[in-house]
């Protein structure tokens, strides 16, 4: 009930994201216009932040992921209907905002009821089943092309996903009732009977008084950790783009997309067992040097005569550097939450980090457009490099044995 309602969002918006520029490029989008239709998601997560965090402080994790799949399902049948591209962008808007509250609700939970000493593993593999759905969803889109001959089956898969998690977590175990918060909380008292219900609060502040109070930490460790979401984000919007400009067909980028979440996926675990045992740091910062590299070797390779090779090449290489970070920004955002009242901070957490996410699409989307796809690929890589150096400077150093810095 934890993990497996994660596994099937990101299957069907695994299966999808490949296809949103592919599909915007059908309705009459060029390169730099399919790049800002696929930005879409990621503005919607960067919106729906800040509501989502309000919504699970209030009504718990259980019943705001219940609203946000019914709302997917209303923004998966807008982009199998969409008459026009504005209608299309409009939902996958909305479907982001949606990803944003169930990503919350998940992240909140684990935050109040996960130890320290394996915080890092639990929280990898909660990453991990988000990178599962990137992983399967793919190969599931190449299937369904082959079989159908049409996008819109992958939009329906999706569609078929969110009506098996609603009915999951709607009618499954709550994991708010069998798992009460940590003992070791403030929050909680010793009373020795079972606690249940939404996220236990001391003092609610609310969602701007959170982000004042916090503002060192969210303008510092936050700065970096935005970068890292830039860089992932530009992978995911990236690799479909490069196909695209390279002429492959729909099937060949699902595939390669697909090989590059197979290698992501299967390094999830690695990731959380270096942060636990060797810190945070080592985890991260070489995540972001390997994808940095990949994105400024990509953009050497576009007009050469083994394009596609080295296409297939680099998305394996960001592939691994992405799976190293797995998790990283959850464990993060968990290690410097208050205790008290997590949501508001987790929000306004999610609220900075994804708006590295959002900035990217459109960054490369501005830069294609100005310059071209290369130039945009060399400037995410910079970006990767520079967030390397900010992770060093600003992630607390701490034995999960001890817990962080007072």
């Amino acid at each position: 009930m934890v993990y497996l309602p994660t596994i099937l969002f990101s299957m069907g918006e695994g299966a999808v994201l490949p296809l949103i520029p592919v599909i915007a490029a059908n309705m009459g989008a060029d390169v730099a216009a399919a790049a800002l239709v696929a930005s879409a998601l990621v503005v919607g997560q960067l919106c729906g932040n800040l509501p989502a965090g309000w919504a699970v402080a209030r009504i718990g994790e259980r019943f705001t992921m219940v609203i946000a799949g019914v709302v997917s399902m209303i923004a998966v049948a807008g982009m199998a209907f969409a008459p026009v591209i504005a209608v299309f962008a409009a939902s996958v808007f909305l479907l982001g905002f949606c990803a944003a509250a169930f990503g919350l609700a998940r992240h909140a939970f684990m935050t109040t009821r996960v130890p320290l000493e394996f915080r890092a593993r639990a929280l990898s593999l909660l990453g991990g089943s988000f990178r599962l759905g990137v992983f399967v969803g793919p190969f599931v889109t190449a299937g369904l092309l082959q079989l159908f001959g049409t996008e819109q089956a992958a939009i329906w898969f999706f569609m078929a996903c969110l009506v098996v998690m609603v009915v999951l977590v709607l009618f499954g175990p709550d994991p708010e009732k069998t798992h009460a918060p940590l003992p070791s909380s403030p929050l909680v008292e010793d009373s020795g009977e079972a606690v249940s219900g939404s996220i236990p609060t001391f003092e609610r502040v609310g969602i701007f008084r959170t982000m004042w109070r916090f503002r060192g930490v969210l303008g510092r460790l936050g700065l970096a950790a935005s970068s890292l979401s830039a860089v992932r984000s530009a992978r995911q919007v990236m690799l479909p783009l490069w196909g695209v400009s390279l002429g492959l067909d729909a099937q060949t980028i699902a595939l390669v997309v697909g090989v590059s979440g197979a290698i992501d996926f299967a390094l999830f675990y690695a990731s959380g067992q270096v942060m636990d045992r060797f810190g945070r740091l080592w985890a991260a910062m070489p995540a972001m040097v390997l994808m940095g590299a990949g994105f400024l070797v990509l953009s050497l390779t576009h007009d050469g005569e083994a394009a596609v090779l080295w296409f297939g090449m680099l998305a394996a290489v960001l592939g691994v550097g992405n799976g190293l970070s797995s998790g990283i920004l959850l464990t993060l955002g968990a290690d410097v939450a208050p205790k008290q009242d997590p949501a508001p901070f987790l929000g306004s957490w999610r609220t900075l980090t994804d708006a590295g996410g959002a900035a990217a699409p459109l960054i490369v989307s501005g830069v294609t457009a100005i310059a071209s796809l290369s130039v945009a690929a060399a400037l995410m890589g910079a970006v990767g490099i520079l967030g390397a150096l900010g992770f060093i400077r600003w992630i607390p150093r701490f034995s999960p044995r001890q817990g962080p810095p007072a």
